[in-house]
């Protein structure tokens, strides 16, 4: 669900939004891709995953997702679709 509202994402940032333990989601992440799902590659040392667009279900998968994403609570849609990228700077207010 995270990878469909975001487009991609990495291990612990999954992890760290569920509440999960980084090699529970790196686990499930390798099947993901080891089934062709997932496809990943490096940015520096971490490995990011999003959907294969060679994946034969993927528009299903995804509409799936994104059909799940609308019965969230709104505080959890509203987690997952904020996407900081850059660190907040000291002491500025929220």
């Amino acid at each position: 669900m995270f990878l469909a509202a975001r487009n991609e994402g990495y291990a612990s940032e999954i992890a760290n939004q569920w509440n999960m333990d980084v090699s529970t989601v790196q686990s499930q992440l390798k099947r993901m891709e080891r089934d062709g799902l997932l496809i990943s590659s490096t940015r520096g040392r971490t490995r990011i995953y999003r959907f294969n667009p060679r994946y034969i279900f993927k528009e299903e998968t995804q509409a799936l997702l994104n059909k799940a994403l609308l019965h969230l609570p709104d505080s959890l849609q509203a987690t997952l679709l904020l996407d900081r990228r850059r660190p907040r700077r000291t002491g500025k207010p929220l």
